[in-house]
């Protein structure tokens, strides 16, 4: 069975190169790698960076919904200096702002930024993969610009990849076309496609191999788990951060005949009949297909090759990547509406809510999560929604690979909420940052920030990117925790272990025990879970 790594590796041996290794003009700086020479931009600092590195072929004609394959060599010196496309997909956050050449269906690139002086340097490597419910999202987002941590000592990549249909769907004809048997995971794919290159060509960049930490955020967060769970991507990596969400409870994926089905039906709703029809289709007629009420949410599913069993059992048996794991999840994931809709925040009103939930096991969900009077509710009601959306998948992920994983766990709990929004950027930037609301009055008063961290608060945060996101009105005290996250993040890449000087000691979380969590926040400090028992209650309801 060839993989994508197999098969970069044969293309590699018909192509006539230098070892691969970092050369420079006076200003542009150029490296060879196995498919060509680039040629990026020096930054300030003397830090290099490479935007719009193909890492595969364009996923088109007949290449759509299959799995990628290695990228073309090309003569002379392939620019690299700007972001590639992104990936299809329609504007659905508020919170994305890209910086990518346009939207099309060829948009497997990936960015480098790198402080290495030369190829010899062995630093260690981030691939970042970014969220956006597998529906949105870009590798070119200025929250997670690379530039911040390359100047930490660590070669960071963003890394694009296929969304929604184009990423996601499976279909009968394509399981039965499939040399593996098996459809649907392209973005996956995709993602361990760019996990292969990395292998053969980050030292060029002075990258070690040998140290390749992957991380992302919300539905990259699931994609770190899916990589550490494929038998496909679980040696290419060396390390695997985190933030908000896996696939055991966030996005789990289904079964192969009900992803196919899923397929079939989108194919009656376009008009298309057979798989060529589909391929035959625009990419701007497919992707507007997806706007349409009727049409069917496409995610992950167990496909029998990249993953040739559930998630959830490849962890149980302790058969995905045994590297060390860094995650956690922020304290207002979801809001408190998620559960109580319109009604009032009353003891009466969250109860009845919980009942609707829970039925019979509604006694023992009140119990955990039991508020002692109305002025409780909100945040308790807040507490129950962001477990349920993804906080309990985060746990799981970090308790059982506690368990069965054979490296260290570090759990962290994120608290600290964004600063009030600065009045004249509400609506000029709005989109810059998770949870924008549009103010167009300049002269009106900053708006209240959130009680709580929301979702993808951190990531400007533990990426260095604050200054980037002008929407905003940070403070030295979020700057701090800026400071104090990014070297968790940068000791743990380069380490597998967070720790460091002048930093709050991280103590690992002991297998089967209530685990130590690290609450990042204006004073970060270790603690000892409160909740473990709501997070059990939750586990009889997942899915395994």
């Amino acid at each position: 069975m060839k993989t994508y790594l197999s098969l970069l590796l044969v293309s590699v041996s018909l192509v006539t190169v230098a070892p691969a290794q970092s050369t420079k003009t006076a200003s542009l700086p150029r490296v060879q790698l196995a498919n060509g020479t680039l040629e990026g931009v020096q930054e300030t600092g003397g830090l290099r960076s490479f935007k719009g590195v193909p890492f595969a072929q364009p996923p088109v004609g007949d290449l759509r919904w299959r799995e990628p394959q290695p990228p073309k060599n090309w003569t002379g010196v392939r620019k690299a200096d700007h972001f590639g496309p992104r990936a299809m997909q329609r504007a659905v956050f508020g919170d994305m702002n890209f910086r990518s050449d346009g939207v099309k269906e060829d948009c497997l690139y990936l960015n480098v930024w790198t402080p290495a002086k030369s190829a010899t340097d062995k630093l260690p490597v981030l691939v970042y993969f970014y969220g956006g419910g597998y529906i949105a999202g870009d590798g070119s987002e200025p929250r997670y610009d690379g530039e911040s941590m390359a100047r930490q000592g660590v070669v960071t990549i963003t890394v694009n990849y296929r969304l929604g249909v184009f990423g996601f769907m499976a279909h009968p004809e394509l399981t039965k076309e499939s040399p593996h048997k098996a459809s649907g995971n392209y973005g996956l794919l995709d993602q361990q496609a760019a996990l292969a290159w990395v292998q053969k060509n980050i030292a060029a960049f002075g990258g070690d191999p040998k140290r390749v930490t992957i991380a992302g955020e919300s539905a990259g967060s699931t994609s770190v788990s899916a990589q550490m769970a494929s038998p496909l991507s679980k040696d290419l990596i060396a390390g695997a951060i985190g933030e908000s969400g896996s696939l055991l409870g966030t996005l789990t994926p289904m079964s192969l005949a009900e992803a196919e089905a899923l397929g079939t039906k989108f194919g009656t709703i376009v008009g298309a009949n057979s798989l060529a029809e589909l391929r035959a289709l625009p990419a701007e007629q497919v992707l507007e297909a997806t706007a349409k009420s009727a049409t069917p949410r496409f995610s992950t599913c167990v496909d029998g090759y990249f993953f040739p069993k559930p998630v959830s059992a490849i962890f149980a048996m302790g058969e995905q990547a045994h590297v060390p794991l860094l995650a956690g999840w922020n304290s207002e994931e979801s809001g408190y509406k998620a559960i109580l809709g319109n009604e009032a925040p009353t003891v009466e009103n969250f109860t009845k809510a919980v009942q609707k939930l829970y039925g019979d096991k509604a006694p023992e969900a009140l119990k955990q999560y039991a508020p002692a009077s109305d002025a409780e509710v909100e945040q308790v009601a807040t507490d129950l929604a962001g477990d349920r959306f993804i906080g309990f998948s985060t746990w799981k992920w970090t308790d059982l690979h506690s368990q069965t994983g054979g490296k260290p766990v570090y759990r962290y709990f994120y608290a600290r909420p964004r600063p009030a929004m600065v009045p004249e950027m509400g609506n000029a930037t709005a989109g810059l940052a998770g949870g924008v609301v549009k103010n167009t009055d300049a002269s009106a008063p900053r708006q209240a920030p959130p009680k709580g961290a929301v979702h993808s608060a951190e990531i400007e945060y533990a990426m260095g990117n604050l200054t980037g996101n002008k929407v905003y009105g940070w403070t030295p005290d979020d700057f701090k925790v800026s400071k104090v996250m990014q070297a968790y993040f940068a000791n743990f890449i380069k380490t597998g272990n967070p720790n460091g000087a002048g930093l709050p000691a991280w103590t690992p979380v002991e297998p089967g025990q209530p685990a130590s969590v690290m609450r990042i926040d204006v004073t970060t400090q270790g603690a000892v879970e409160a909740h473990r028992d709501r997070y059990l209650f939750l586990d009889q309801f997942f899915v395994k």
